[in-house]
């Protein structure tokens, strides 16, 4: 997939260079316990030698993902002159289950990304990351950041212990939704549990396809059936490095059963299609469709999904898919739906102002 040029780009990832970049956001308190369990930051999603990991551009620069407003200036920002960019950091995903050490990492994290990155390139926009495992530090460090608005999203991992939209993650809903900041379900995270209810896979084969096949759905039900959007009106959710060709089939099986088992979540009070219509958008990269799809099926699907309002443009860079339908895809889009997708809707999801053309 070609980068898109005078984007939004709402997936792109940064990374400490290592622990040591941020000793000095973290309560000395926690050093000792960092340097004696000889703990890094660089939980790599995707193995080094795998070419999903890194874009020929990328793995030429040899830091990926950037580890500095420098390095990405140079690799994503001066060659394609986005619009807006949207920075993920993933590294806290896997980190540690000690919910204290993990409320400790987030923030230091938000804080090193906030002085490396939003002060130095207004066009820059973060996501705050929170400890999944202590609810109530993670609505505590949206509070924190809310009201700076170059933070654009709060940024969860997709694997949870308990779906998202469970009654124990309502300080965190209640939380995104006071600061009107999107919830974003990012592919991996959740160190040390079981991604199925059948155990955990034994290769990383099995364990990659997870995320977009089998839990991202879950999630999907989870947050319409237990009555977050009902609770909190004005509530987005995006759906980052998951795909979304699963959505259709996924959501007319739950608008069937909505109307034969309505009476066991009576707060759903409209087809669950229509919530996630108001309420989800998802990124383009990865598409998960084969490159080879014909254009008249990538049509079916693109109206099924009504594409133009769903989808948002994202690059995930540095990651590589490889030759997937991500062109072919917005080739079969009308001009305005392309543009939506490329940012329009992107700036509505989030709130992002962008220059006028001059």
């Amino acid at each position: 997939m070609q980068i898109k040029r005078g984007a939004i780009d709402c997936d792109v990832h940064v990374e400490p260079p290592s622990m040591d970049a941020l000793l000095g956001y973290i309560d000395p308190y926690w050093h000792e316990f960092i340097r004696s369990g000889h703990l890094g930051v660089r939980h790599r999603l995707y193995p080094e030698s795998e070419p999903m990991s890194a874009r020929p551009e990328a793995r030429a620069a040899g830091s990926f993902p950037p580890h500095t407003n420098t390095e990405l200036r140079a690799q994503l920002l001066d060659p394609y002159q986005p619009l807006a960019v949207i920075l993920t950091c993933v590294t806290t995903f896997q980190g540690s289950r000690n919910p204290y050490f993990e409320a400790a990492m987030t923030t230091a994290v938000n804080n090193w990304l906030r002085d490396e990155f939003l002060d130095r390139d207004q066009r820059l926009r973060g996501s705050i990351v929170v400890p999944s495992f202590h609810p109530e530090a993670a609505a505590e460090e949206i509070d924190r950041l809310g009201h700076d608005r170059r933070f654009a999203q709060v940024l969860l991992p997709v694997r949870s212990e308990t779906p998202w939209g469970n009654v124990r993650y309502r300080a965190i809903h209640e939380a995104a939704s006071r600061n009107r900041l999107p919830i974003t379900l990012h592919a991996w995270g959740g160190w040390g549990m079981a991604p199925t209810a059948t155990g955990t896979a034994t290769t990383y084969y099995e364990d990659y396809l997870y995320n977009s096949q089998i839990i991202a759905p879950n999630q999907v039900l989870s947050l319409v059936a237990e009555g977050v959007f009902d609770r909190y009106p004005d509530l987005r959710v995006c759906l980052a490095e998951l795909g979304f060709a699963w959505l259709p089939s996924l959501l007319w099986r739950f608008d069937k059963d909505w109307k034969a088992l309505w009476r066991e979540t009576p707060w759903v009070r409209d087809k669950p299609s229509v919530y996630v219509r108001e309420h989800v958008r998802a990124t383009i990269s990865p598409t998960l469709i084969p490159g080879r799809v014909p254009a008249t099926e990538l049509a079916q699907l693109a109206d099924m999904l009504d594409a133009g309002h769903l989808l948002l443009y994202s690059s995930d860079y540095p990651h590589d898919h490889g030759d997937d339908a991500t062109e072919s895809l917005l080739a079969v889009l009308s001009e305005a739906d392309r543009e939506a997708v490329l940012s329009k809707n992107a700036a509505a999801f989030f709130d992002i102002t962008v220059p006028a053309p001059s």
